[in-house]
């Protein structure tokens, strides 16, 4: 790697963190495709990022798919590349932006795992019955269950929530989600018991001097790691016989579907679930799309 490519992915880096406020595993993901971009341009003898053109950048997804990597991962590699390409030109290190007319593969998104109702419900009545009896821990578990299944937000967002996120009174936790972009949402009753428990009755045991404003507490006292979170939705989902496994982002898109289901606009799911894109969300009503045509199928007699 030359000393110019140097220079242009540490800039580069540094944008995403300081400017865009992305998180330092989502900076490494672009760096590490970049890397692999830098390694096909080096064979190609393209010495500088200045040089970089559309022939080669299509030569190089067209040699990840040559590879068999995934579409999923062909389909990021073009979105960072042209994130790259258009900074490099909006910073004065191109003149042209290479990337623009870079299409994206086809990305293939299957539909994501849910809970019906009542399976979600039987979850939540065994975890209510269970912790009740295993301490703090077990109230814990119990609320991160309900919040999760509320808001819909994601296992970072809902490990990093404080104590003062939680407006008892209104029903809203304050979640900062990507891009440490802010928003509020709403949560029910069952969740409002189940925050009231825990706080009133399972963190007090488990509160330390490392505890600071976390509203979740691990074993030991510190804030709940995302992995903590991860095995205790896994652990809990199987213990109902005859659910899938599922973690806390199948309990989102659980979330996101019921609310579908309900008959909320996509625009209120959208804004609930802290996406930036419509299209992130619509993935939802093909889940409902789904479920419809299979019941169709199982009762219509012509089907």
């Amino acid at each position: 790697m030359t000393q110019e490519w140097d220079t242009a992915l540490d800039a580069f880096a540094d944008h995403l963190r300081l400017e865009r406020g992305l998180s330092p595993h989502t900076v490494r993901g672009y760096l590490g495709d970049l890397a692999d971009l830098v390694e096909h341009a080096g064979r190609a003898r393209v010495a500088s990022p200045r040089d970089l053109d559309l022939r080669l950048l299509r030569g190089w997804l067209a040699a990840q798919q040559t590879l068999g990597r995934a579409r999923t991962t062909v389909s990021r590699r073009a979105t960072t590349v042209r994130v790259f390409t258009a900074w490099l030109v909006r910073t004065g290190r191109a003149g042209t932006d290479a990337g623009a007319l870079l299409a994206t593969p086809r990305r293939h998104r299957p539909l994501p795992g849910t809970l019906d109702a009542g399976q979600i419900r039987a979850v939540l009545d065994a975890a209510a019955d269970s912790g009740r009896a295993e301490g703090p821990v077990g109230l814990r578990d119990v609320a991160i269950l309900e919040l999760l299944y509320a808001t819909g937000v994601r296992v970072g967002e809902l490990s990093g929530l404080d104590v003062d996120d939680i407006d008892d009174e209104r029903r809203l936790v304050r979640v900062f989600g990507k891009g440490s972009k802010e928003r509020s949402v709403p949560y029910g009753q069952p969740a409002a018991v189940a925050l009231a428990d825990w706080s009133g009755r399972g963190r007090p045991e488990l509160v330390t001097g490392a505890s600071g404003p976390a509203l979740f507490l691990g074993a030991r006292g510190g804030r709940v790691d995302p992995r903590t979170v991860r095995r205790v939705v896994h652990r809990r989902v199987g213990a109902v016989d005859g659910l899938p496994d599922l973690g806390p982002h199948g309990l989102r898109h659980t979330a996101a579907t019921h609310l579908l289901e309900g008959g909320a606009d996509l625009r209120s799911v959208q804004e609930l679930l802290g996406h930036a894109s419509l299209a992130t969300t619509q993935i939802y009503t093909h889940v409902s799309a789904e479920r419809l045509r299979k019941a169709y199928q199982l009762a219509h007699p012509r089907a």
